[in-house]
């Protein structure tokens, strides 16, 4: 417990997942040595392996790698955030076209088993709403798609009916 204004709050001892946003890349090195320097006084430290950059948008005259700390840090155009593609581009079209492959992925191994299994069709429909429409889903609560993305999650959704079905 750490007593913290008076009152009284659980010390964490880790802490997962920062976001940081900085207009240039020098004035990011700074912020991450005072996140490193702030975070070992509190007993914590930065994974240097985990921590990405991203340039948003134009990548030109963008480096490789940064040096934070003597690490070296890799500048990606994508990366994925809490099971999130995140490109460089802003867009969510890698993003469904990544949702896309796990669902196939998904629908495929269950295709022996459940799909061309006996068990009635709406049991399957069932299935398929409770078990693979949320692995395709997950996330898309925020994602602002343009017609072409719609009709790819249309084309992907008539693929998995074909094969719930049997005539794929």
């Amino acid at each position: 417990m750490l007593d913290w204004g008076g009152v009284w709050q659980e010390l964490l001892d880790f802490a997962d997942d920062v976001s940081l946003l900085a207009e240039m890349i020098e004035l990011l090195v700074p912020i991450l040595e005072t996140i490193a320097s702030e975070a070992a006084s509190l007993g914590l430290k930065v994974n240097w392996q985990k921590t990405k950059v991203q340039a948003l948008g134009c990548r030109e005259d963008m480096p490789l790698t940064i040096k934070v700390q003597g690490h070296d840090i890799m500048v990606v155009e994508e990366f994925v955030y809490f099971g999130c593609l995140i490109h460089s581009t802003t867009g969510i079209t890698c993003h469904i076209s990544r949702r896309s492959a796990i669902t196939c992925a998904a629908m495929q191994r269950l295709e022996n088993q459940i799909w061309r299994s006996r068990l009635a069709i709406s049991t399957k429909l069932k299935l398929y709403n409770m078990c693979i429409l949320p692995i395709f889903l997950y996330g898309s609560d925020c994602w602002a798609i343009s017609k072409t993305d719609a009709r790819k999650i249309d084309a992907l959704d008539q693929w998995c009916l074909r094969m719930l079905l049997g005539s794929k």
